[in-house]
C-alpha cells in the first residue's frame, strides 16, 4: 500500500517548483515553435515520442504495463480526459490570446478543490486555503489582465469556452488519477495510460483540421520538440505522477500558478519583453496564496486532565 503524506514537503516543493519552472519554460519553447510546426502535429510528435520513451524507461526497470490490475477503465478515462485537455488548449489558441487562455486554464485547481473532497475527504481544503487558492488565482488573472483590456469577439468567446474546457477537464484527470484504482498503481503506467491515448487522438485530430505534416524541420525545432517531449512530456509528468500518488492532490494544484508566471518570466528574459509592475505584483499574489493553502492547521488543544481532590 502506498504511504501518502498528508502535508508537502521539501522534496515534494523542490520537485513541484522545478516542473512548474520547466512547464513556464514549456510555453516559450512551444510559442517560438509553432510558426514552424503546426500545434497538433507538435502536440502529436511530442505524445508519441514521450511513449515511446515511457515504454523503454519501463522495459529497463521492469515495470509491468499491461498486467491486469483493476485500472483499465479509470486510466482509458483519464487518458481521454488528458487527450481531450490538450486538444481543447490548441484548437483554443486558434481562437483567443494566449494571455486569455491561461487565465481559464488555471481554473483546474478549483476543479480539484471542488470535488475531490467529496471522494477522499483528507483532501478538504480549510477557509484558510480557499483563501489562498482565491488569492492565487486573482493574481495570475492580474498577470494576464491586459489580454482582456480589448471587446471579446465571438471567436475569442469560442477560445475561451475552448480553455475554461481545458481546465476542468485537467482538474477531472486529476480527480480521476487521485480518486480510483490508479491511485495504487505505478507512476510510468498511470501516465502510459495518458500519453498513450494522446499519442493515438492528437495525430487524427491533425489530421481532421488539415494540418500539414513533415519532418524537414530546423534544428532549432528539433531542440524544441526534444525538451518538450523528453522533459516535458516524460520526466515532468512522470513526477507529477509520483506525487499525486503520495502528497495531497489539493496542495499541489496551488503550486500550478506558479507555471503562467515562470513564462511571463521567461518571456522577460529571453525574449525581452517587458517587465511591468503586474508581474511583480502577480509574483507576490502567487507566493502569498501558495503559502496559505499549504499551511499546516493548529493542533487540536489537548484536554486538561481532571484533577482529583484528596480527602
Amino acid at each position: 500500500m502506498t504511504e501518502r503524506k498528508t502535508h508537502l514537503d521539501s522534496l515534494s516543493i523542490s520537485l513541484l517548483v522545478v516542473c512548474c519552472l520547466f512547464w513556464g519554460f514549456q510555453q516559450i519553447l512551444i510559442k517560438t515553435t509553432v510558426g514552424e510546426v503546426p500545434p497538433l502535429w507538435q502536440a502529436s510528435l511530442r505524445m508519441v515520442g514521450a511513449t515511446a520513451l515511457l515504454w523503454g524507461w519501463c522495459v529497463l526497470r521492469g515495470v509491468k504495463l499491461f498486467e491486469r490490475d483493476g485500472s483499465l477503465r479509470a486510466g482509458l478515462l483519464a487518458g481521454a480526459l488528458f487527450a481531450g485537455e490538450f486538444c481543447c488548449i490548441y484548437l483554443g489558441l486558434m481562437n483567443t490570446t494566449a494571455s486569455r487562455l491561461t487565465v481559464f486554464l488555471y481554473t483546474s485547481p478549483f476543479v480539484v478543490a471542488l470535488l475531490l473532497p467529496r471522494l477522499v475527504p483528507s483532501e478538504t481544503l480549510r477557509p484558510v486555503q480557499w483563501v489562498g487558492l482565491g488569492i492565487a488565482f486573482a493574481a495570475v488573472a492580474v498577470a494576464f489582465s491586459e489580454g482582456f483590456l480589448h471587446g471579446s469577439t465571438r471567436s475569442q468567446l469560442v477560445g475561451d469556452a475552448l480553455a475554461l474546457a481545458a481546465g476542468t477537464l485537467w482538474g477531472l484527470t486529476t480527480l480521476v488519477i487521485r480518486a480510483s484504482r490508479m491511485g495504487h498503481i505505478s507512476a510510468e503506467k498511470t501516465l502510459f495510460y495518458q500519453v498513450g491515448v494522446t499519442a493515438v487522438v492528437a495525430p487524427l485530430l491533425s489530421l481532421a483540421l488539415g494540418e500539414p505534416w513533415g519532418l524537414a524541420y530546423s534544428t532549432q525545432a528539433w531542440v524544441s520538440i526534444g525538451l518538450q517531449t523528453a522533459v516535458g512530456a516524460f520526466a515532468s509528468y512522470l513526477t507529477w505522477m509520483w506525487l499525486l500518488r503520495h502528497y495531497p492532490a489539493t496542495q499541489m494544484s496551488s503550486f500550478t500558478f506558479l507555471t503562467p508566471l515562470f513564462a511571463l518570466v521567461f518571456g522577460v528574459v529571453l525574449l525581452g519583453e517587458p517587465l511591468t509592475l503586474q508581474l511583480v505584483l502577480a509574483l507576490a499574489g502567487v507566493a502569498v496564496g501558495i503559502v496559505l493553502v499549504n499551511r499546516k492547521a493548529a493542533p487540536a488543544p489537548q484536554p486538561r486532565s481532571a484533577t482529583i481532590s484528596e480527602p
